[in-house]
């Protein structure tokens, strides 16, 4: 069973930078999985801010975050990144990693229900 696990979430002042991580475990084929960040503010519905290929290949990100955040992974070390700066207020909420089996095609997920697994979110906190 893939397990993923976020770190490095925590609370920063607008303008700042931050990464959280996403660590896969249980397998030996994360480099399979297309990788997935998604955000969950209070009161909204969860939505996409950035995807990954299996391979690194290609990404793709949403309106509000391309530019200022970047998708990376690491497939030696079964670990995903998401590197966030200039964060805004509006950034502020829970953060969540997520995979989709993809086998050999090597393009990003974007449909929320298409990933399988997800991990238990980290908090992102951006005070004005």
């Amino acid at each position: 069973q893939l397990r993923l696990v976020e770190s490095g979430g925590g609370l920063v002042q607008a303008g700042a930078s931050l990464r959280i991580s996403c660590t896969a475990s249980g397998l030996i084929t994360f480099n399979t999985y297309a990788m997935g960040w998604f955000r969950q503010a209070p009161g909204k519905e969860r939505e996409f801010v950035a995807g990954i290929s299996r391979s690194a290949a290609r990404t793709n990100y949403s309106v509000s975050t391309e530019g200022r955040f970047t998708i990376s992974r690491d497939n030696s070390e079964n670990t995903m990144y998401l590197q966030m700066d200039s964060l805004k207020p509006e950034d502020t909420a829970v953060y969540y990693c997520a995979a989709a089996r993809t086998g050999i095609w090597n393009g990003v997920v974007v449909n929320l229900n298409a990933y399988a697994y997800w991990g238990q979110g980290t908090q992102v906190t951006v005070s004005s």
